[in-house]
């Protein structure tokens, strides 16, 4: 976990860093300047930002903590003040802060936090994995459903085999979704010789005997469209 320290006092911080590299936190770097800040966020990304309020140039803590979550709102910023004030309370609310540490600082106090900050972090990656293994499988008709980095269409855990072609098609389909495909666009992307609408016809026909009726579905007139899971 990449950690960035943005702290005026060099002593404080110091006396940080070397908490955190204690339990083997990676801290990037150390700097005292509002400016500074927003730029190492930008460019280095780390994942939690340990946030000073009172800093060395015209860029309060509190303004570069806002600045920095609304270009990358996952980065958990904690404030490090001496003040538990309404003030300093609405400024964290306002910046998506995590939380706050005040001055001056005890070893578990920090630690717990971060503990804290990175298991919000963990669940934050696993939303993130699961919501994209969803994005790349498409849900079909009677329980089949296409995975498309593999290209593999598959029905109770099981791999159905259908032939490239009939992958193809289906792929096609898969990437358009929402809409239905026009014959002559489908018989141009597939191949790459002139074919007949009735190797198209056959093709489907195999592929709805090997799985289900429903899973390529004909659209009057205009042309086809992947059966998705009801």
């Amino acid at each position: 976990m990449k950690i960035l320290i943005v702290e005026d006092e060099i002593i404080p911080a110091n006396y940080l860093k070397k908490v955190l590299e204690k339990e083997a936190y990676s801290v990037l770097k150390i700097v005292n300047k509002g400016k500074d800040a927003i730029y190492i966020a930008k460019k280095e990304k780390p994942q939690i930002i340990l946030m000073d309020v009172m800093l060395k140039d015209h860029i309060s803590g509190c303004d570069a903590a806002l600045e920095i979550s609304k270009e990358n709102p996952d980065i958990l910023i904690i404030f490090l003040t001496a003040y538990s004030d309404k003030e300093m309370i609405d400024f964290a609310v306002a910046s998506n802060a995590f939380g706050y540490l005040l001055k001056p600082y005890r070893d578990n106090e920090i630690l717990a936090t971060l503990k804290l900050a990175k298991a919000k972090l963990h669940q934050s990656t696993n939303k993130t994995e699961k919501s994209s293994e969803k994005q790349t499988q498409i849900m079909l008709a009677d329980g089949y459903y296409f995975h498309l980095p593999s290209q593999t269409l598959r029905h109770k855990n099981r791999e159905v085999l259908c032939g490239p072609k009939a992958l193809e098609l289906i792929a096609l389909l898969c990437t358009h979704k929402q809409g239905t495909l026009k014959i002559d666009y489908i018989l141009e992307t597939l191949w790459d010789t002139e074919t007949s609408q009735q190797t198209l016809r056959s093709l489907i026909h195999r592929i709805r005997e090997k799985t289900c009726p429903d899973i390529i579905i004909n659209v009057n007139k205009l042309g086809y469209k992947i059966g998705l899971k009801n």
